[in-house]
């Protein structure tokens, strides 16, 4: 009797762990659900010479590979943008959208962002990689999608560096003012 009590016991404390687990991954990614592609508008645009939407990221903008950023164009920011907001991530992982890049405050006079690289004056936040700076795909099993994304804002953000997501969103909230997306897909060869 003992034992089969200690045996439910223990199974109310292990889904008790998992589910405070969740609640505090959750919590961390600032309450939000999983990523989707981005509905933008006909003006802006984001663009990369090295994958076409919905294509391949090259390995070397991966965990696999030298896991730099890849290069990106910007077209079509609107006149009255103050700043551009971009974030990267993955909705395929297994715990919902994983982070993989964000960077805000940047110029909107910007049109490109090079390969490992971050525009002069931009601010980069925390990732679900727990720091800031760019992480390149890397997903643990099967084919991912990436999605870029990016925001023109009618302010300039007043965010700390150790910002994540969730407070870089909230930050965002009412005052996007155009916006463009991105995918490229990633599978890793073993």
């Amino acid at each position: 009797m003992a034992t089969k009590r200690l045996f439910w016991v223990l199974i109310f404390v292990v889904l008790a762990a998992v589910a405070l687990g969740a609640f505090y991954l959750w919590r961390q990614r600032g309450g939000r659900g999983s990523a989707g592609p981005i509905e933008g508008s006909v003006s802006m645009k984001i663009t990369s010479s090295e994958f076409e939407n919905n294509g391949s990221i090259p390995g070397r903008f991966t965990c696999d590979g030298a896991n730099i950023n890849p290069p990106l164009a910007i077209a079509g920011t609107p006149a009255e943008a103050k700043t551009l907001a971009l974030i990267v991530d993955d909705p395929d992982a297994a715990m919902g959208a994983w982070t993989h890049w964000t960077v805000w405050n940047i110029d909107p006079a910007v049109t490109a962002i090079s390969e490992n690289s971050v525009p002069s004056g931009a601010v980069e936040g925390v990732t679900d990689f727990g720091r800031p700076g760019y992480g390149g795909p890397c997903p643990p099993s099967g084919e991912h999608r990436y999605f870029f994304k990016i925001y023109a804002l009618d302010l300039v953000l007043d965010l700390q560096a150790a910002a994540g997501v969730g407070e870089l969103e909230k930050a965002m909230d009412g005052h996007v003012l155009d916006k463009a997306g991105l995918i490229g897909t990633y599978i890793r060869q073993r």
